[in-house]
């Protein structure tokens, strides 16, 4: 009776631990990844799974198990458009023939219309937002996979032997044997059905039916369907104005996308949908299409107001309030977070929205050196004026790159997508402007000028006392180049240092649980 009774005892602890320990991982990944609190328990966790399994930190060998991330997200949105469960009062279609075109590829017809989610609340709505693009997120990467149903297994479509792939690629060693066309199916839904489900469900905003436009015409640039991406870029662009206030009028004329001068409101959907427009032709090589919106963005940029910057709080909190604070933080779970802006509000000129300006600038020094340089010409045909073009794009991409790293210097820490975002911007910078100088040192190899002989000059009695007279400074100073690409390697040893100094931060406010944690003495 003894031993049963410390039996019990060992068992109720180890279960306890065992509790517990869920517990605190659950209210871990419940701070990192907040979620709804309408949602129901179950659609909770698996959310929370999905975003724990896309982190690459999750695997030992770094490989993302997307089609896991694709089957969480299936079981979330299945119980989230389920009336029965968390989706109770929501409008669904009526019948299987409401249903609305797909944009783009036509090959997959029509799918399922969006539902009404205007009857739940913010949180949830918004909830449902991020399940949906995490959805599209997952389906993208499982493009061209497929799925064997005799197995349950996934796999790239280019394994798969069947009359479709009459060429298989040999799988890896030690992997499985290659499934059959015949047991096969597609790996996931298609990309754009989640897409368009965002953009035909009524209750989201249009900032973010605006991000899922964008990222849908991103999808069909990725297949090659430029221009189905085009029209998409062009919905987005509708999008932005149906959304600006009454009377705003001459902001973006249709035709270029360019921002008119006479704009009387501009709002940051506006803001997003011109840039990715421009970037969308500069990608197709249509250069002088897109310098035109690059600049109107950021001259209406540039005209943006400061931010109302309020006053910092008055007294510091003694060392027992910050302790009761603290506690309460540990055991008290945050708040979901407030609403982020809709879009459809005129910006301020943030730290963010100066980083932003810096991308912007990185665009038109890419546009500029690229336009300057033509490469049907030989190269003896390329003289100083090709080289005063290039020079003007890398004084842009210079300019970029002091705006950027002056921003990410002095933004605060506790706005970690922001700095993530401008330590991006960053990197790219530094990383044209190395590879324009390398650029313009072959092209200077490459040219050869003929150097104009100079007739010598009849000497004057005061040469033979104080010398001839200097030569004249030629037009490029010799070894410029080669000091401007030193330069750069200094600065991308500085950048590097600092890129890796706010890797380190974020990784180890990821890491750590008491990312907030307050110091007491």
């Amino acid at each position: 009776m003894v031993f049963l009774k410390y039996l019990l005892i060992v068992n109720a602890g180890i279960i306890s631990l065992g509790l517990l320990s869920a517990l605190i991982f659950i209210e871990v990944y419940e701070r990192k990844y907040q979620t709804p609190p309408e949602w129901t328990f179950f659609s909770r966790n698996i959310y929370r799974a999905a975003r724990k399994i896309e982190e690459p930190t999750y695997s030992a060998s770094g490989v993302v198990d997307w089609p896991a991330i694709d089957n969480n997200y299936a079981s979330l949105l299945s119980r989230l458009e389920d009336p029965d469960l968390d989706g109770k009062g929501l409008v669904l279609p009526e019948n299987d023939q409401d249903r609305v075109w797909v944009f783009g590829l036509k090959k997959l017809g029509f799918t399922r219309k969006g539902l009404d989610v205007s009857v739940k609340s913010e949180e949830w709505r918004r909830g449902y937002y991020v399940a949906l693009m995490g959805a599209a997120r997952a389906a993208e990467h499982l493009d061209d996979w497929v799925f064997d149903r005799s197995r349950g297994m996934s796999c790239p479509k280019e394994y798969m032997i069947g009359p479709s792939n009459p060429r298989p690629r040999p799988v890896p060693y030690g992997a499985a044997s290659p499934p059959l066309e015949a047991n096969c199916d597609p790996a996931s839904e298609p990309p754009q059905t989640f897409y368009m489900k965002i953009l035909n469900t009524t209750g989201f905003t249009s900032g973010q039916r605006l991000d899922a436009a964008l990222a849908y015409a991103d999808y069909l640039d990725w297949k090659g369907l430029h221009e189905s991406a085009e029209e998409m870029y062009g919905w987005g662009l509708d999008i932005a104005m149906g959304a600006v206030p009454q009377g705003a009028i001459n902001i973006v004329d249709t035709q270029t996308g360019v921002i008119t001068n006479d704009a009387t409101y501009v709002s940051n959907n506006l803001l997003k949908a011109t840039n990715a427009l421009a970037i969308h032709h500069a990608q197709m090589g249509r250069l002088s299409t897109a310098l035109p919106i690059f600049l109107s963005n950021l001259r209406a940029r540039k005209q943006l107001s400061l931010p109302y910057l309020p006053d910092p709080p008055t007294g510091e909190q003694s060392k027992v309030q910050r302790f009761f604070s603290f506690l309460k933080w540990l055991l008290v779970s945050p708040p979901y977070p407030p609403p982020p802006p809709t879009g459809d509000e005129a910006p301020v000129r943030t730290p963010q929205a100066v980083c932003e300006e810096s991308a912007i600038m990185a665009h038109v020094g890419e546009i500029l050196f690229a336009s300057a340089k033509d490469d049907t010409q030989p190269a003896l045909a390329k003289g100083t004026k090709t080289l005063q073009n290039q020079q003007l794009g890398l004084s842009w991409t210079r300019d970029a790159v002091d705006i950027s790293e002056s921003t990410l210097s002095s933004m605060p820490l506790d706005q970690v997508d922001e700095r993530k975002t401008c330590a991006e911007c960053l990197r790219s910078g530094i990383d044209n402007w190395s590879t324009m100088v390398r650029n313009i040192l072959k092209d200077q190899e490459q040219i050869a000028l003929p150097k104009e002989p100079r007739e010598p000059k009849t000497g004057s009695w005061k040469e033979w006392f104080w010398g001839g007279e200097k030569p004249e400074a030629t037009e490029e100073d010799e070894g410029r180049w080669e000091r401007e690409l030193q330069l750069v390697e200094e600065r991308m040893s500085h950048v590097e240092r600092l890129l890796s100094r706010e890797e380190a931060l974020r990784k180890a406010r990821e890491a750590s649980m008491f990312g907030n944690l307050m110091i007491f003495s």
